[in-house]
């Protein structure tokens, strides 16, 4: 039986006069990053904190860069074809999208001392690379197996913050966007274009699809069929600066400071049909449901690699956290048709929140063994708090209540990361990596047990449920100078998909509940790195 876990402060979050602002499942989004880099890191799992000696590492551990013993410079193009596979209680659906990336462009400065102690040889590196690549479509369908609609939702919401329908209605006096007072443009929606609406005589909301019963509650229409469609788009890209410095031959230290740029642009399509023809609808076939961020930051990161054996590499790493300014632009549609017509809504037009987001910081444990000029193999730990994500308003003041959710529905997120490379001649070499990473939400999150409060018009969300990623390369060295890379990487990642929350009373009984769709979303790379030493 589910129960309702927390959350007391959550439930009044939409009545806070935040029209919109980014919620507990946003904050997780941006969090997430994916092994990104040269074909070389790729292919080996990106397991290079204690190895150093690729440009990737700036990212992980800075001082990798103090690994090297020339200059250098690369770039990196990828294709990325991600493929989702939805099941929604039987119903199976199917989407896929594939992109070229320009990934990644480096230089590595290596500056020797002509020294044998101290301050054997530094190095400066300069790299642009992409961290995270949101691409992807997914649909999720159920056919007959829904005992809840998003009007039965929006309805709830509305109860549970104690709005009235005059509240609610817009007139060509009033606009419920524009209170602050109010601030759940879900429910304005929904009451609007007709999902809902409001009994004076019992004041409360219900769904426009039920009807009264005897018991002083609500019979729902049934529902044939849910389809909701999603699209994603956007980036995270990081442009770096590091230092790093080879001690003796022994110790390696590194700095780098990183410039963050992100973009994140969702669409959604979500429609019901009942039983008896009717159906509601949000969005648009192109997009009338969207959201798109906006988010420059900087952040640091801290290493060190000790040799304590010529053979043997141990790194430590630390990242800040990344602090952001970000700008969310949304609009919305939505659409009831009944047998007495059909009514339509929107929100206002031209619409933006400003806002500040603080990611988690992570730190990172690695070794690595080099045998010989014959091959090698790397492992990393990287350890991230996802409870240490923070969202601010645009003035610096902390959101009290998503950040009170983060407090308590997020938790630790494991990484593992392990590489190895075999050079089968001096010219030729052949890799492999793996690397798994646990979800960072806790047990009743990941179970449906609790409420989640998305924030604006997009009530759908997805739960991680862990990710793994499997690859494959070969190097060739053409030159002492010229050398090509490629690498081959399979990400699977594991979701639920839910088109709106659970919703529970004082009890802990399910007012509204909602099963969702699991997802996996199977992303094939392909990545090709030309690299020059001089």
């Amino acid at each position: 039986m589910k129960r309702k876990v927390l959350i007391v402060a959550s439930a009044l979050v939409l009545g806070v006069g935040a029209a919109y602002s980014q919620g507990l499942i946003d904050a997780y989004r941006y969090v997430q990053s994916e092994t990104g880099g040269t074909a070389r890191f790729l292919s080996m799992g990106g397991a290079f904190g204690a190895l150093g000696g690729d440009i990737s590492v700036l990212n992980v551990n800075p001082a990798g860069l103090a690994v090297y013993r020339s200059s250098e410079v690369v770039a990196t193009l990828s294709v990325n074809a991600a493929k989702t596979n939805s099941n929604w209680m039987g119903t199976t659906a199917n989407e896929n999208k594939t992109k070229v990336n320009f990934d990644n462009i480096a230089y590595v400065g290596y500056f020797p001392t002509s020294r044998d102690e101290g301050l054997v040889s530094w190095n400066v590196g300069f790299s642009y690379n992409r961290l995270k690549n949101f691409s992807r479509n997914y649909t999720a369908r159920n056919v007959g197996g829904m005992d809840y609609s998003l009007s039965d939702y929006a309805a709830t919401c509305a109860n549970m913050a104690g709005w009235t329908g005059g509240q609610l209605w817009g007139t060509d006096d009033y606009d419920p966007y524009g209170n602050p007072d109010v601030g759940d443009w879900m429910s304005i929606l929904a009451m609007n274009s007709g999902m809902i609406s409001y009994d004076n005589n019992r004041k409360n909301f219900s769904s426009q699809f039920a009807t009264p019963n005897a018991a002083g509650g609500y019979d729902p229409t049934a529902l044939d069929e849910t389809v909701l469609n999603v699209s994603e788009s956007g980036a995270v890209d990081q442009y770096t600066i590091a230092f790093g410095a080879n001690i003796s031959n022994v110790f390696m230290l590194g700095a780098s400071v990183g410039i963050t740029d992100l973009n994140y642009d969702y669409t959604s399509y979500y429609n019901e049909y009942f039983a008896d023809n009717s159906v509601l609808t949000l969005g648009t076939p192109d997009g009338g449901n969207g959201l798109s961020t906006d988010g420059t930051g900087y952040n640091f990161t801290l290493g060190a690699i000790v040799n304590p054996l010529s053979f043997l590499r141990f790194g430590v790493a630390y990242q800040s956290p990344t602090w952001y300014k970000m700008t969310d632009y949304y609009y919305a549609e939505g659409r009831t048709t009944m047998s007495a017509g059909t009514m339509t809504a929107h929100t206002p037009g031209n619409a933006y929140t400003k806002y500040e987001y603080r990611t988690p910081d992570k730190w990172t444990f690695s070794a690595a063994a080099i045998l010989g000029q014959v091959a090698l193999i790397s492992v990393d730990y990287e350890l991230l708090n996802y409870r240490r994500a923070r969202l601010y308003d645009y003035y610096g003041n902390q959101d009290p209540y998503t950040n009170s959710d983060i407090q308590n529905l997020f938790q630790n997120a494991n990484t593992i990361r392990v590489g190895a490379e075999v050079k089968f001649t001096p010219q030729f070499s052949v890799r492999a990596g793996y690397s798994w990473t646990s979800s960072g939400m806790i047990d009743d999150v990941r179970d449906n047990n609790v409420s989640i409060y998305t924030v604006g018009t997009i009530p759908n969300y997805t739960i991680d449920k862990g990710l793994m990623s499997y690859s494959v390369g070969l190097g060739y060295r053409f030159t002492p100078h010229f050398y090509v890379d490629l690498a081959y990487v399979l990400r699977d990642l594991k979701e639920d998909v839910y088109a709106f929350s659970p919703m529970f009373d004082d009890e802990g009984a399910a007012l509204v509940d909602c099963i969702g769709a699991s997802m996996k979303t199977k992303t094939s790379r392909f990545a090709l790195t030309l690299g020059y030493k001089f």
